[in-house]
């Protein structure tokens, strides 16, 4: 697609618009002006736009090692799995941490640690809860978001979860929960969502990074291309954190012959986890 300098396209279509307009640049009317203002915009942007906002309408995906630690980590094996050899095994991983780790307080440094100690029977992933923001947007598993001109869905294919980002009035938070209550406006051409009433209960990663009530996510999609979002969240929580903290990566669209958002409802997959040691506790009786 032709890209014009911004100088050349306000004037092409400056002239084109006055031409069917008939008149002068100060007699135009001002949806004229208007009109061509938001021309001008489409000609010099990189990435298609939906009623002058960036168009976010698709099938996104990070491409990262991020749900197994925000934080960088080397290969490891998995001892609890010998039987799945490599296949079991953590892949290294970079930090998406700006700063490089997460500034925890002390006592939140060794709740931390307790859970990472009990993984992977302590991780809210291995019982199929839904995940909460911002490890929804990391996860191995695609997402949709859904543009309207009024607010935005984002559908996520772990364990069906989905939220919708309020774009009028901001709601309030009214009781805690895993995904949170979003609200969001925008910034330029970035959306910003800020993500109150979390629950406690929720992990970042596998590797025990967790949040609690008190925990504010603010996020940020800034659209690059249309095949590229840069995804920003800065996490607030003075209860667990020495000061904010905010993480990056990159979401690409899923472009292959038939992609879509399927289903992975994975309930049936963690009864065992969950609800087995009742089971054998019935059995023995």
């Amino acid at each position: 697609m032709l890209r014009l300098q911004p100088k050349a396209a306000f004037g092409l279509v400056t002239a084109i618009a006055m031409l069917g307009a008939a008149c002068t640049p100060q007699e135009a009317p001002e949806s004229v002006v208007e009109t061509v203002e938001q021309t001008v915009v489409d000609l010099v942007s990189d990435f298609s736009r939906l009623e002058g906002r960036p168009d976010l309408n698709g099938l996104w995906q990070a491409n990262v090692s991020a749900n197994w630690n925000l934080e960088a980590h080397t290969a490891q094996d998995l001892p609890q799995f010998p039987g799945l050899g490599a296949i079991a095994a953590i892949p290294a991983g970079i930090s998406y941490v700006e700063g490089g780790t997460i500034p925890y307080l002390p006592a939140a440094l060794a709740q931390r640690d307790m859970n990472r100690a009990g993984w992977p029977a302590t991780d809210p992933e291995a019982k199929c809860y839904m995940p909460g923001i911002p490890r929804a947007t990391y996860m191995p598993f695609p997402f949709q978001i859904v543009q309207s001109d009024q607010d935005i869905l984002f559908a996520y294919e772990f364990a069906t979860a989905n939220r919708v980002v309020n774009m009028q009035a901001e709601a309030p938070a009214v009781v805690p929960t895993w995904m949170g209550t979003s609200n969001g406006r925008w910034d330029g051409d970035t959306l910003v969502v800020r993500v109150t009433g979390n629950n406690e209960l929720a992990w970042y990663d596998r590797a025990g990074n967790y949040r609690s009530t008190s925990t504010i996510v603010t996020e940020r999609y800034t659209k690059v291309s249309d095949d590229r979002i840069d995804y920003a969240a800065t996490i607030e929580d003075d209860t667990l954190y020495s000061r904010p903290w905010t993480i990056r990566m990159p979401l690409y669209r899923r472009a292959e012959q038939g992609a879509q958002l399927l289903e992975f409802k994975c309930v049936p997959f963690s009864e065992e986890l969950i609800y087995g040691h009742l089971v054998k506790g019935a059995e023995v009786k």
